[in-house]
């Protein structure tokens, strides 16, 4: 089956949908936001999404405690959680400018709201679609309040349990929502190639029903790639202009160069795929010739007996198949055949 956001079809028909996810890579710049879409329009990306929060609709403004990061392995130890969301949310005020440049340059924009507030706010921008965030995808309110636009719904699903997942897809189904991708998702920054167990994907879309696809927090495009093989239809993937130049997210985020590589082999990957084939193809039939045959390989006189010494297997392939070698060893020549000969039947007595 295949759905469509903004008439771009999504599905096992289509080459996989690369979505750029700007998140706070912009680092509190309108004009380095818009470069992103820019960057990310001319490396092939068919969709720029952003979030749409404040630090307020996220979490309480407070220091200490549990809303402290001090986990010294994360990216963001350090920092309070408002601080956090305070310097990597999208103001609201850029996001039209920042869609508007996405759709001149043909890319689908859209966003993942964190609130009511946020679906309201992103109605009015008329977005195609929603994205729900892995760390929202068990706030039921939140997915009815998306669910209820109608629009097709990106749900990440990483940390969810099969029980919660099936809870999330009944309630936007019930909702109102009849297009639903689930994203594979592992939800440590960045992920390694070992944790991200995409074997999942093709058992998400037959527990679901569903399309499948891949939010990939890994380096590089191996595992996107292998996704692909493994029946995702959606690749998202962090972006930013050079991870060198920092941000909240600039870790794990691909570059340009890597977002273009990504959309020509998973489209490549998606290709290979075809079907299960067995003989030659179209496109084999004339690389036949080069296959092995039996050919005369010195000047044979009429009646002089075939052996390993005037025939052999070789290339081209307009003789006799190897296998006839047995069947051809020992029986006499009906005339007189010159090195170079083809092997044919006519020639065997």
């Amino acid at each position: 089956m295949t759905m469509y956001i903004s008439g771009r079809p999504i599905g096992r028909n289509a080459a996989p949908f690369i979505i750029a996810e700007m998140s706070g890579n912009h680092n509190q710049s309108l004009e380095r936001a818009l470069a992103i879409v820019d960057a990310a329009a001319k490396a092939g990306a068919h969709a720029l999404k952003i979030q749409t929060y404040t630090a307020d609709t996220m979490t309480l403004d407070l220091d200490e405690g549990e809303f402290f990061i001090s986990d010294p392995k994360s990216l963001w130890k350090g920092n309070s959680l408002y601080k956090l969301y305070q310097e990597a949310h999208t103001p609201w005020e850029w996001h039209k400018p920042i869609f508007e440049r996405a759709r001149e340059l043909g890319m689908i924009p859209f966003s993942t709201p964190f609130d009511d507030t946020a679906v309201d706010f992103l109605e009015e921008l008329n977005v195609p679609c929603y994205k729900i965030a892995s760390f929202e995808n068990t706030d039921i309110p939140l997915i009815r309040k998306v669910a209820a636009t109608g629009k097709p719904m990106i749900i990440s699903t990483g940390m969810a349990s099969v029980a919660e997942l099936d809870e999330t897809v009944r309630a936007a189904r019930e909702a109102g929502c009849n297009n639903i991708i689930l994203l594979k998702c592992t939800s440590t920054y960045p992920a390694t190639p070992e944790n991200t167990n995409i074997l999942t994907i093709p058992h998400l879309r037959e527990l679901f029903g569903t399309e499948v696809g891949l939010s990939d927090h890994t380096m590089g495009i191996g595992v996107s790639v292998a996704s692909v093989a493994l029946g995702a239809t959606v690749i998202e993937k962090h972006f930013t202009l050079s991870r060198a130049e920092g941000g909240v997210d600039s870790t794990f985020s691909m570059e340009p160069e890597e977002m273009a590589n990504l959309v020509v082999e998973t489209e490549r990957a998606w290709q290979a795929l075809g079907q299960v084939s067995y003989g030659a193809t179209e496109a084999e039939k004339k690389s036949m010739v080069f296959r092995r045959s039996l050919y005369v390989t010195r000047d044979i006189a009429k009646g002089e007996l075939f052996s390993k010494q005037n025939i052999r297997a070789i290339r081209p392939g307009y003789g006799l198949a190897p296998k006839h070698m047995d069947r051809v060893l020992g029986k006499e020549a009906r005339k007189k055949i010159i090195r170079g000969t083809a092997l044919t039947w006519d020639l065997v007595g």
